[in-house]
């Protein structure tokens, strides 16, 4: 049986994936402008290469951080579904349906 807390708290998983995806992607963006210029400033093979190591792991967080994100969207939906047919009310909901609305534009902002 699914409780407006436990919609809280998938809503809560949502939105901190959310804040992590970005995270990752500033620090992609990040990393990729300290290789580019360790490239042109000529560094050492070895540094360059651990650079390119990082951003490479980086670059890495992104689709597991979609792949998270898809998982608890789909959990959040669920039990947003249980609770619409129990006739629950209160603002865990709207929330939730904000945030759902939120991770779906983010979604079709990738594929685009």
């Amino acid at each position: 049986m699914a409780t407006l807390r436990n919609l809280k708290i998938k809503t809560g998983t949502c939105k901190r994936i959310i804040k992590e995806l970005h995270s990752y992607e500033k620090e992609v963006e990040r990393e990729a402008a300290k290789t580019a210029d360790m490239k042109e400033k000529g560094a050492d093979p070895y540094d360059l290469k651990q650079q390119e190591n990082v951003l490479a792991e980086s670059r890495m967080m992104i689709p597991d951080c979609h792949k998270r994100l898809e998982t608890s969207l789909a959990d959040l939906k669920g039990t947003l579904a249980e609770l619409e047919e129990a006739d629950q009310q209160g603002p865990e909901m709207d929330e939730a349906r904000s945030t759902i609305t939120e991770v779906e534009a983010l979604f079709q902002k990738k594929d685009a």
